[in-house]
């Protein structure tokens, strides 16, 4: 987990839309129905002959947290800047025997028209299952990427990406091979957990028998407005998950980030694109909790109330490496998390960083499988995540307390334009 923030979740006020692309025009669907006031119907106990009964007077019309849109048509895929949503789920899909780029690429289609369609807060264009017909958008974005499998499956090899090349093992690695990598790999967050799901399921149904399921995580992060002020998150062991994420405006962002339209050795497909890194990180919680306060502040090299660094000030203040105590000791430890993933202690490498907590219950001794499902965007990964988690191999003093179960990589093309899908370019180019 490097030291680097998760996008902010926004709090609820006006409606926002990525990018500079315009909502779609008109009320939908599920706004209009949402929006009914105390003449909605809410699926509930007995009345009427469909089984609805009226919504109760105290009902309210739908919030900013839930009409606030994400633009599907846009430059880059949706759900990598995004603001972070309450709720995710991560799917990889294998294609079946048989299935090839034909079947690969009418997947791709239904998949990114049933993906505009409830990001925009309509149903899906067949067999909706009405799971989500009284909700808005809730910032629901749905961002799709290619496994190194995926290109063999169709004959495409000559268009793989040498970026996509498989990681390198970790000594901290204890990966669960049916819990990593994938032909296909699918992002969902929003704001809503029954949106999710809907998208979810409404997804998988589009597979038909061209795919089938390889693994499924379920994730969460903190509502938006649960807090008095907007902050950075925390994770499950209490800790702000960071405060150095690139940020759009930052004028290297885009090189880091995203693989430009010309002057990349990838292929033109990708323009526009990134590449994602997906970790399954367990949190060994019971041995993390035995640690006091400022054993747990040493691990990771800043203060626990508010993520300011051990060498003083707020959250954003420089970290101060060289600062040491009366004794001599440097203040921020020299295996320190927060120290060792700086991007000036890594050549520059950096990755932007967009994670969801998950909970899987708890093992049969009571300990609880849970920890931090790590997502993180970079136009290379061997000069983003590879090289941070190499260092991180080395010395660290959080992996003590976690454990890397599963893992994958995938290339995530350009946003689809209007009247395209996602991956047309590399599918039918």
């Amino acid at each position: 987990m490097a030291d680097q923030s998760i996008p902010e979740a926004r709090t609820p006020e006006a409606p926002v839309v990525e990018e500079t692309a315009a909502a779609p025009a008109g009320v939908s669907r599920r706004r209009l129905l949402s929006t009914a006031g105390a003449t909605g119907l809410v699926l509930g106990a007995a009345g009427g002959a469909a089984g609805y009964a009226a919504a109760p007077a105290e009902a309210t019309p739908l919030t900013s947290l839930g009409a606030e849109q994400v633009a599907f048509h846009v430059k880059h895929q949706p759900g990598i800047t995004t603001a972070a949503q309450a709720r995710g789920h991560l799917v990889a899909f294998d294609l079946t025997a048989g299935a090839g780029r034909k079947e690969a690429a009418a997947l791709l289609r239904r998949w990114s028209d049933t993906a505009r369609r409830l990001m925009a807060g309509e149903t899906a264009a067949t067999g909706d299952t009405g799971v989500a017909r009284d909700a808005g958008p809730s910032s629901l974005t749905v961002t799709f990427g290619f496994g190194h499998s995926f290109f063999g499956r169709t004959g495409l090899e000559k268009q793989r990406p040498v970026s996509l090349d498989p990681l390198p093992d970790f000594s901290s690695d204890h990966l669960d091979k049916n819990r990593s990598n994938g032909d296909l790999w699918v992002q969902i967050g929003a704001n809503d957990a029954l949106v999710a799901f809907h998208a979810l399921r409404a997804l998988q149904k589009d597979t038909g028998s061209a795919a089938r399921i390889r693994w499924q995580m379920n994730g969460f992060n903190r509502s938006p407005g649960a807090t008095a002020h907007p902050m950075t998150v925390r994770n499950l062991m209490g800790q702000v998950d960071g405060t150095r994420n690139p940020k759009p405006a930052e004028s290297d962002f885009d090189q880091r980030i995203w693989v430009p339209e010309s002057g990349s050795t990838d292929p033109a497909w990708m323009a526009n694109g990134s590449y994602a890194v997906v970790r399954r990180i367990r949190m060994l919680l019971d041995d993390w909790e035995e640690l006091s306060a400022k054993e747990q502040e040493d691990v990771i090299g800043r203060r626990k109330a508010d993520g300011a660094p051990l060498s003083g000030g707020g959250e954003t203040t420089e970290m101060d490496l060289e600062k040491t105590d009366r004794a001599g000791n440097l203040v921020v430890p020299i295996n320190a998390h927060a120290r060792i993933t700086r991007p000036d202690q890594n050549g520059g490498a950096a990755m932007l960083r967009r994670p969801f907590s998950y909970h899987d219950g708890f093992d049969t001794d009571g300990v609880p499988d849970a920890g931090l499902l790590f997502i993180c965007w970079q136009a290379d990964p061997l000069r983003g995540f590879v090289p941070v988690q190499r260092k991180l191999d080395r010395g660290d003093a959080l992996s003590t307390f976690i454990r890397h179960e599963a893992s994958g990589l995938f290339a995530v093309p350009g946003g689809a334009a209007q009247g395209e899908y996602v991956g047309q370019r590399l599918l039918e180019g």
